[in-house]
């Protein structure tokens, strides 16, 4: 019989799991964001062998699911630490480590795969024209980067990065199959003392909808703050695709690149003066 009581008391038993899964979400996106930006960089400069290795680890990666990730690197990865430790003659026991650690292992490193591709496409929207613009104005290779070529592919890649992230929220409800006590490990113990399933299962239903529902309006309101990124006037591109690195004109500069070139100017004419 339905049990709205223990629904309720569920319900609300559950809200105390949560940071733990915010917690292995927030911690596999910056892992998985440093490393699939290297992973997009390699990929678009064509680093020799390093390419060709980062394009078979996405490729195996998104070609696997992820609870046979879970399944594979739980299982493998303590075994192999623990003969390592045995082998060099150390006492530390892998498996009094905590769990959590290998769930972060599991997400970090599948965030990475796709992440590398929300990365590389946006990167390869923007027109090239604006490095070499970064350049002219005296910027490195990496100012150019942060200052001129990031912004701009923050704003292209927000869209799938919300999906990922979402995507990434919803997948840490298999952190349970490595006994990390996420809102999944804890519906399920609730549930097992009167067999009350179903109304975990709505609990951890609802819950996911509010926070999945809450990351997906900070988006929302994170793309309207880096529309100002956007090229061309009023936050709207100009032109159509040049197959460079954005929708603008070959000869088309963001608002950015056109302010530190004038600056380079001003400071090139008080020397010559």
């Amino acid at each position: 019989m339905f049990d709205v009581s223990f629904l309720l008391k569920t319900f609300l038993l559950l809200w105390k799991a949560v940071p733990t899964t915010l917690l292995i979400t927030a911690v596999s996106l910056v892992i998985g964001s440093v490393l699939g930006f290297l992973i997009a960089l390699a990929r678009i400069h064509k680093v020799k062998v390093l390419s060709q290795i980062c394009a078979a680890y996405v490729s195996i990666i998104r070609g696997t699911p992820v609870v046979l990730q879970i399944l594979v690197i739980y299982s493998l990865v303590p075994s192999a630490l623990n003969a390592f430790f045995k082998s060099t003659g150390s006492s530390f026991d892998v498996f009094s480590l905590n769990p959590i650690i290998y769930a972060f292992f599991v997400f970090s490193f599948s965030m990475a795969a796709i992440l590398s591709e929300v990365f590389r496409s946006a990167l390869l929207t923007i027109n090239r024209g604006q490095l070499e613009a970064g350049y002219t104005c005296g910027l490195t290779y990496a100012q150019t980067f942060r200052r001129i070529i990031i912004p701009q592919a923050i704003v292209a890649a927000l869209p799938n990065l919300c999906n990922a992230t979402v995507g990434l929220i919803k997948n840490t409800s298999l952190a349970f199959m490595m006994t990390v006590k996420d809102i999944t490990a804890v519906a399920k113990i609730e549930a097992s003392y009167g067999y009350n399933y179903l109304e975990s299962y709505l609990d951890i239903f609802v819950i996911y909808i509010i926070i999945c529902s809450v990351v997906q309006q900070l988006f929302k309101l994170w793309e309207k703050r880096a529309s100002a990124f956007k090229t061309g006037s009023n936050g709207k591109s100009s032109g159509k695709s040049s197959g460079g690195f954005s929708k603008n004109s070959p000869g088309s500069f963001p608002g950015r690149v056109r302010k530190l070139f004038a600056l380079r100017q001003v400071i090139n004419g008080g020397e010559n003066a």
